[in-house]
């Protein structure tokens, strides 16, 4: 049964009170108003440099669910998913339509979901060309609507209207509130991009696991030779659109899916890839949009008088990114539906350097590790995160969670058991010593070990079992050297090695004890 809002009149009202507005505007069109309009500048190949101002990043303190009755029993309520009275939404909305009154807005119309049967209609008002144009390339551009017939999410995006924090009822002169409900994404306060994406995201994680579809915080492609898909679940900076984006085979798409009963899906037809220090000999699909005409480079240096960019300077961010159609790239997988996944790989970037960089999971530890979500968020994804800081994100994707992370979990476990499909964790951080010790593991090694278990070159090989975790790691991987296999023999003290391995256990246990009451016993025990 399809979960839908039941849609407002907000988007109507304001597009009546617009002095001008441009609706559906193509994507040459919105490049040349946002030219006019001074909102980025034009780079060499045709792409289009813009700054975000003082956020470029997410701003997750300024993140909030309006705490309707319908809803109030579904959400995972806390940090993720700030409680916000329904007064003061209104509050804000009446303040945003007031502000966006008798200015010039653009307007597009798209939707979500690859796959018909899960779609959703979004209404994207926002007050500048490229968020426009973002959002025509993030989601998926539909034909024009009339303007009285709702959306099933409208965004009403105003980044410069800055809020006055508590006398608003919110945090600081920003805010990012899904009314889940009546589905109004309300953003103000912040020009940076990236949350009208995930506030998208945030909204079919409440609306899809409701229909008994599992959404999920991943990357996924397809090989063409034998028609198998493979899901990547990561955090920002795991690698999990660089992975996922590999020539030999065919991207479904690098951030945002949902695994039915039939299949696996994109949910937008965008990519939103980070651009630090990008390289054209690792990346080469990624890099070469970094140089074509309908990109946006969010945060990107680049030379003032030849428009040459400089994808190495973070000297703004370093969560650099570029915005660019999923069709633009070369390898896109373009049926609506992929087959079942043959293969999930759980990414992780271990700041300490003790997790090998690849392991085999029963299902129950793939649950386990699904719900731990460990990682080491990386400078620039955040405001304020300059160094890699130790988190357990549950779903690998915490921030995006509407519902408790366990119903992800249950829908997963279905999913597994029903294919077969295969789990394996992934280590694409450090190796040889902690983060400022150690090295990071070279991301054409991770790619080998990958590419390694999506051919199913390691079903031969002899795997030892880790005395820590219990999950198998394998002693050896074609075109690696098997010494990168065994964390604890990078190490230069192998006694370091181990206190520090015994004190990330420790941690993992400290942080399941969450989901301890809420999962079968098999899968409690199923960590260190």
């Amino acid at each position: 049964m399809a979960i839908s809002p039941a849609p407002s009149n907000a988007g109507s009202a304001i597009i009546a009170r617009a002095a001008e507005v441009h609706h559906n505007l193509s994507v040459p069109v919105l490049y040349e108003y946002a030219v006019r309009r001074r909102e980025g500048k034009l780079l060499q190949g045709g792409t289009f440099a813009v700054f975000s101002g003082e956020r470029t990043g997410r701003s997750p303190q300024d993140k909030f669910v309006v705490k309707t009755p319908e809803i109030s029993e579904h959400v995972w309520w806390g940090k993720h998913n700030q409680p916000l009275p329904v007064e003061t939404f209104e509050r804000l909305l009446s303040k945003a339509m007031q502000y966006l009154a008798g200015r010039e807005i653009f307007v597009q119309d798209t939707v979500v979901s690859q796959d018909p049967a899960h779609r959703k209609t979004v209404r994207v008002i926002t007050e500048q060309a490229y968020h426009s144009l973002f959002a025509r390339t993030m989601f998926i551009p539909s034909e024009k609507r009339p303007f009285e017939e709702k959306a099933d999410l409208t965004i009403i995006h105003c980044p410069f209207l800055h809020l006055d924090g508590a006398a608003d009822g919110v945090r600081s002169d920003a805010v990012v509130a899904l009314n889940l409900t009546e589905g109004i994404i309300l953003i103000a306060g912040t020009a940076y991009a990236g949350e009208m994406k995930k506030a998208v995201f945030t909204a079919m994680n409440y609306y899809l696991p409701l229909e008994g579809t599992l959404s999920l915080h991943s990357a996924a492609n397809v090989d063409p030779r034998t028609g198998k898909s493979a899901l990547f679940f990561g955090l920002s900076g795991t690698g999990k659109t660089t992975l996922s984006t590999d020539p030999e085979r065919l991207l479904v798409g690098d951030d945002e899916h949902a695994w039915t009963e039939r299949g696996i899906f994109n949910i937008e037809g965008g990519c939103y890839a980070k651009t630090i220090r990008l390289s054209k000999e690792a990346e080469p699909d990624i890099f070469e949009q970094t140089h074509e005409f309908g990109t946006i480079l969010e945060n990107v240096i680049f030379d003032e008088d030849t428009r040459e960019v400089d994808l190495n300077d973070d000297s703004i961010t370093e969560n650099t990114r570029g915005s660019y159609p999923l069709e633009s790239l070369k390898h896109v997988y373009l049926e609506p539906v992929a087959p079942h996944p043959s293969h999930v790989i759980l990414l992780t970037a271990d700041a300490f350097g003790v997790m090998p960089p690849v392991a085999r999971l029963t299902p129950e530890q793939a649950l386990y590790h699904f719900l731990s979500g460990y990682t080491c968020k990386l400078a620039g994804t955040e405001v304020g995160l300059t160094d890699p800081e130790v988190t357990f994100s549950p779903c690998y994707g915490a921030p995006f969670m509407a519902l408790n992370p366990t119903v992800y979990a249950d829908l997963l476990e279905q999913r597994l058991r029903m294919t077969g499909a295969q789990t394996w964790l992934i280590n694409t951080g450090w190796t040889g010593g902690k983060y400022g010790i150690g090295k990071r593991i070279a991301i054409q090694e991770t790619r080998k070990m990958v590419r390694a278990v999506l051919n199913d070159a390691l079903n031969g090989v002899e795997f030892r079992k880790d005395p820590v975790f219990g999950f198998e790691v394998p002693t050896r991987c074609p075109g690696v050297d098997s010494k990168l296999l065994d964390p604890r023999a990078m190490w230069a003290d192998p006694e370091e090695y181990d206190r520090v391995y015994r004190g990330l256990a420790e941690r993992f246990a400290a942080n399941f004890e969450q989901f301890r009451p809420l999962v079968r016993p098999e899968v409690a025990a199923a960590g260190p």
